[in-house]
């Protein structure tokens, strides 16, 4: 089975649309196989997006989605805090030519700007906020790679957000993000999935 990590996925590659509302507000979204959560948003991205939203209204600053896939989570953040200028990087080529479709479907492609990147090796900015749905199926070593990389690419005082279930590592995720922040909070918690917070 080719992962959604894959820089170049080798499977057929096979369009699909799904819609998505968000209160008032409708979001397209093309997807296809070889890239994670192929049929509709997952729940860990819903909570992450719906807690960045929640927390931080009326802000204007810089944003990096971090491994953003399709682009869900850096298009909704775009569109519904208007103010605000979007990075969406990941390492697959099919994902990013998504992000780029949806970008443009959704009329935010002008606040928006999509990267190549393994991590942070071609990311060379630094942001306001950073989010991510870390890919847990690359390894604790990759994950830690992101929490470290965010670390150096935020500007003073910004915040990263992160969504992980607690099966799949949020507790060594929280220890990690604590020892490079000196600081982490719980800052929404459902069905297993955990939103942590740090400031730089």
């Amino acid at each position: 089975m080719e992962h959604y990590f894959n820089q170049n996925p080798t499977t057929e590659k096979e369009i699909y649309k799904f819609d998505w509302n968000i209160g008032q507000d409708r979001f397209y979204f093309y997807t296809s196989n070889s890239v994670f959560s192929k049929t509709g948003m997952d729940f860990g991205s819903m909570l992450l997006v719906e807690t960045v939203l929640n927390e931080n209204e009326g802000f204007s600053g810089s944003v990096l989605d971090l491994g953003c896939g399709y682009g869900p989570i850096g298009i909704i953040i775009a569109k519904l805090l208007n103010k605000t200028n979007v990075t969406m990087s990941d390492v697959n080529e099919r994902s990013l030519e998504l992000c780029s479709m949806n970008a443009k479907e959704n009329k935010v492609d002008g606040r928006t700007e999509i990267i190549k990147s393994s991590g942070f090796e071609n990311i060379n900015d630094k942001y306001d906020i950073i989010v991510t749905n870390p890919p847990i199926r690359a390894g604790k070593d990759t994950i830690f790679s992101f929490y470290e990389g965010a670390y150096e690419h935020l500007n003073e005082g910004g915040k990263l957000y992160v969504v992980i279930q607690k099966k799949q590592g949020a507790p060594s995720t929280k220890t990690k993000i604590e020892s490079l922040f000196n600081n982490c909070e719980t800052v929404n918690k459902k069905s297993g999935y955990f939103i942590f917070r740090a400031e730089r």
